[in-house]
């Protein structure tokens, strides 16, 4: 049986970003307007295929969550169907990858400690929900 390989990104950076990744073994040293990020492997909700996701690092307590922003786009970004439809992946920090299990998070409280976090991680995503009169979906990502 022939290994499964991900695709990458058709977004020339995100691809730039994932190659980078992918050559050193290590998320270390990518960063997006200056902050660092994760590598999800995601499976597609549609074609089932594997799907390299760069996103930005927002880790407590060995947690992870994922801000779905698209930049304070109008619609979710393509991750968000796909972890929805497969919530449990990989996730590589550094040079460690473990397997999570992802849920969006539904509790008012619960939403408001993450989205803190994430926004201390990496500010502008308190301008991207400005833009946008959707709710920013957030997950949080817990080892399996």
């Amino acid at each position: 049986m022939a290994i499964e390989t991900a695709e990458l990104s058709p977004t020339g950076w995100v691809q730039d970003q994932t190659k980078k990744i992918l050559e050193t073994g290590t998320t270390e040293g990518i960063e997006v307007l200056g902050s660092p990020v994760v590598l999800l492997t995601l499976r597609g909700a549609k074609t089932g295929k594997l799907r390299y996701t760069p996103v930005m690092r927002v880790e407590h307590d060995g947690k992870y969550a994922v801000v779905a922003s698209k930049g304070g786009a109008a619609e979710h970004p393509t991750w968000y169907h796909n972890i929805k439809a497969h919530p449990e992946f990989p996730l590589q920090d550094g040079t460690t990858t473990k397997n999570y299990v992802a849920r969006e998070i539904e509790d008012a409280a619960e939403r408001a400690e993450w989205w803190d976090r994430a926004v201390a991680a990496y500010p502008a995503y308190a301008d991207y929900q400005k833009k946008t009169d959707r709710r920013i979906p957030v997950f949080v990502l817990e080892p399996k």
